[in-house]
Order: structure tokens, then C-alpha cells, then sequence
């Protein structure tokens, strides 16, 4: 069984799409985070009714051997991106990106496949395969 193929069987049941699942560690609490996305936004009463229902499945199917505490959150207007269905949800976005060099850019995401992305900068067209990028994630102008 794949936790996260039946942790988003779940949420879809709710009207929602699994976005990612992290673990971090808070004020020494270790958090199983699971990200959401809905289409018009993620409310606090969709993250409860998903919590209460996920919860006892996770009882039964740990997500981890030591003890956490479940969060359900959305990723936010300014989100990690990791894998390819992230960037192809997040066409048309303005994205900033780390490269392997350290190298830092800010674009808008114009199209992204399995192997790559493209992204639009003040310079022109620019593409990148995924191996070569370290961190990126979408930003919002507060402007």
C-alpha cells in the first residue's frame, strides 16, 4: 500500500488534491505535515473535516515510528516547489529559483514537463532541467 496514493484518495473525497506531505521538527515536536490545494481556496473548516478523517486512518497506517502531531494546511500563495505537477500547476506564476552554482532567478514560470521548465526573465526564454535546480518556489509581488 502507498500512504500517500490513499492519504490522497482521502482528501479527494473532500473536494480537495493532495499538494505534498513534509515532516519538520517545531520547538522539539515532530509535525507530520499534509499540504492541500483546492480550486477557490483551502478554508479552515475543509482542513478540519480532512484532519478528522485522516487521523484515524494514519492511526491505523503511521505515516512514522516515533511520535507527531498531524497538521492539514495549504501550501500558501508563496510555496516550495519539488515536483513536476507542482511547476505544472504553477504555470503562469512568478517563481523564484536557486540554481545548483548558487545562482538565484526570478521569472515567470511559462511552461514545465517532466524533464523541465522554462521561465520567462528580464533577459528573455530561459530553460532548466529539474536535476539542476536546488530550491524553488512561487513568490507573490506585495506591490
Amino acid at each position: 500500500m502507498n500512504l500517500e496514493v490513499q492519504i490522497a484518495k482521502i482528501i479527494e473525497a473532500n473536494g480537495a488534491a493532495l499538494y505534498d506531505t513534509e515532516v519538520v521538527t517545531e520547538f522539539e515536536e515532530t509535525i507530520y505535515r499534509v499540504l492541500i490545494t483546492k480550486v477557490g481556496g483551502v478554508n479552515l473548516d475543509l482542513c478540519a473535516t480532512i484532519s478528522h478523517e485522516l487521523s484515524p486512518f494514519l492511526d491505523v497506517h503511521p505515516p512514522m515510528s516515533q511520535a507527531y502531531r498531524l497538521e492539514i494546511s495549504s501550501p500558501g500563495i508563496e510555496r516550495k516547489l519539488a515536483k513536476p505537477v507542482h511547476f505544472k500547476n504553477a504555470i503562469g506564476e512568478k517563481v523564484k529559483l536557486k540554481l545548483g552554482g548558487g545562482e538565484k532567478l526570478k521569472g515567470e514560470l511559462k511552461s514545465a514537463d517532466n524533464d523541465g521548465i522554462v521561465i520567462m526573465t528580464k533577459q528573455g526564454d530561459e530553460t532548466f532541467k529539474y536535476t539542476e535546480l536546488n530550491t524553488s518556489k512561487t513568490y507573490f509581488d506585495w506591490n
